[in-house]
């Protein structure tokens, strides 16, 4: 009899373990499949906005191939006086500046072949910008520094075929 009880008692412990490896596999089933879900749709917006729409390949910032640029460097180096910073003194930035443009704009046939007569311009604006820093700013934040000599660049033409503004040499003492 003893034998037959262990044996019974194995069996109903079989059974248990045999419905609660049934319940974990469905509950697992269940969370990987809403897991599966999420990471999809996940991977579904990051293609949406990595991927460029249609019809606007090339036209973006900074998207323009080099076929299609044009680049012109300032005849000469610059030497700007910059703000005066904490420490009272003054400060110079020797700047060589290039800049790159989009041959394919309306901008470029108006004002493309004649960049070089506007020249004194352009340095007026670079002049203007870069004075505006301190050399410790304008160290920092280069980039910036760019960025603004480009927009009044483009406020200035009224056009953007001038996309990218790169400094050659940029030294500050």
């Amino acid at each position: 009899m003893k034998k037959n009880l262990l044996s019974i008692l194995i069996l109903a412990l079989l059974i248990v373990n045999l419905v609660m490896t049934c319940i974990s596999t469905f509950s697992v089933m269940s969370t990987n499949k809403k897991t599966a879900a999420v990471v999809e749709n996940i991977a579904t917006v990051l293609n949406i906005e990595l991927a460029a729409p249609e019809g606007e390949e090339g036209e973006g910032e900074g998207e323009v191939s080099m076929a299609d640029t044009a680049l012109y460097s300032l005849a000469d180096e610059m030497t700007i006086l910059l703000a005066k910073g904490s420490d009272g003194t003054s400060h110079y930035a020797l700047v060589k500046v290039a800049l790159s443009m989009n041959n394919k704009s309306e901008g470029y046939e108006t004002y493309g072949a004649t960049i070089g007569d506007n020249e004194p311009l352009i340095k007026s604006i670079i002049n203007e910008v870069i004075g505006g820093y301190t050399a410790d700013e304008v160290q920092a934040r280069s980039d910036e520094v760019k960025q603004k000599i480009l927009d009044k660049l483009e406020e200035r033409f009224e056009s953007d075929f001038i996309y990218d503004v790169s400094f050659s040499e940029f030294i500050v003492q």
